[in-house]
């Protein structure tokens, strides 16, 4: 078994079900928030809550795409290290709040988000917003293509779908600045599922239409967000573009600074993704394809997903924490 070989299994019997734990932690800090308006305080406990326990595993861990710059996040930054030291090298991507504002109004879809890859695997994407267009598996390459026109791309979907254009939906954020393109959709005669914020879940809903009813995913949003996505998908078969919006000297700058050369370049889901891949979520609030964290009187529940690109993976976990010194 080469070297390579040895680090995939290390992450497939070590981390798997690590990992869970890990998002778990960080969800159960949140919720513990969640509706108090407080977005700072719910999103700085779940920053605490993964850090430690993503201390104790076993891993060389960098954090490539995490809460900010050194200069902008106390914890858990790009670029910090974690991790016990021993154990594989590993790329991290990870949201120990996904959806600030929706736990902070305790509105669906806020998460724990989190995503390991080996050495040199994830795009390690500036702060910056991203165009993207995401799809789910069982589909050509091809069918989508950030370039295209919303008409021109849901079209295509409906056609390898072999449905109608009215029978597919998108999602996209609730943003002033998606008003043409949600005019350009509806034009289409395609639904439109707007979100508040939480994007990364936005994207993975498309994993699976038959439950969460979203198809297609489209507009601009942040760029780490997008790479923690791309890494969900990578996992599923799911397909996704993105490009970073670098619309200032200084934010070129800061692409170029991370070893960005081509600020036009689209990117691709196993070009933000790559090797073996392994991403967990756990539900922080209620919904579509996550329950959020119950608090009983003598128990916590939780509801996680965790994938693994390399045996294409969907593990769906619901458990029942009895031992509440541990949280």
């Amino acid at each position: 078994m080469n070297v390579a070989q040895n680090i995939v299994a290390g992450l497939d019997r070590i981390l798997t079900m690590e990992l869970v734990r890990v998002t778990e932690r960080a969800a159960v800090a949140a919720a513990r928030l969640r509706g108090r308006g407080d977005e700072k305080a719910a999103d700085q406990v779940a920053v605490d809550a993964m850090r430690q326990e993503l201390n104790r595993l076993a891993i060389k861990g960098t954090v490539v795409i995490g809460e900010g710059e050194r200069d902008e996040a106390p914890m858990l930054y790009i670029g910090e290290e974690v991790g016990s030291g021993k154990g594989p090298a590993v790329d991290i991507a990870l949201d120990p709040l996904e959806g600030t504002t929706i736990c902070a109004k305790n509105l669906p879809n806020a998460l724990a988000v989190i995503a390991i890859a080996e050495k040199g695997s994830l795009l390690f994407a500036p702060d910056v917003y991203m165009d993207k267009i995401a799809i789910g598996p069982g589909y050509a390459d091809g069918v989508i293509d950030i370039d295209a026109s919303p008409a021109e791309n849901i079209a295509n979907l409906a056609r390898a779908k072999g449905v109608t254009i009215s029978d597919i939906t998108t999602c996209i954020l609730d943003r002033p600045r998606h008003a043409k393109l949600i005019d350009a959709v509806r034009a289409t005669g395609a639904a439109i599922r707007l979100i508040g914020d939480g994007d990364v879940a936005g994207v993975i809903h498309t994993t699976d239409p038959e439950e969460t009813g979203i198809d297609i995913y489209l507009g601009t949003g942040g760029a780490p967000e997008g790479v923690l996505a791309a890494a969900a998908l990578r996992c599923t078969g799911g397909q996704m573009q993105g490009r970073l919006i670098l619309d200032t000297p200084e934010k070129v700058a800061r692409a170029a600074k991370m070893g960005i050369s081509n600020p036009k370049r689209v990117y691709r889901t196993e070009d933000m993704a790559r090797g073996d891949v392994l991403f967990a979520a756990t539900g922080v609030t209620d919904g579509n394809m996550l329950a959020g964290v119950k608090f009983g009187r003598n128990y916590i529940t939780t509801h996680t997903i965790v994938l693994r690109s390399s045996s294409r993976t969907v593990r769906e976990i619901k458990a029942r924490h009895q031992d509440l010194d541990k949280f």
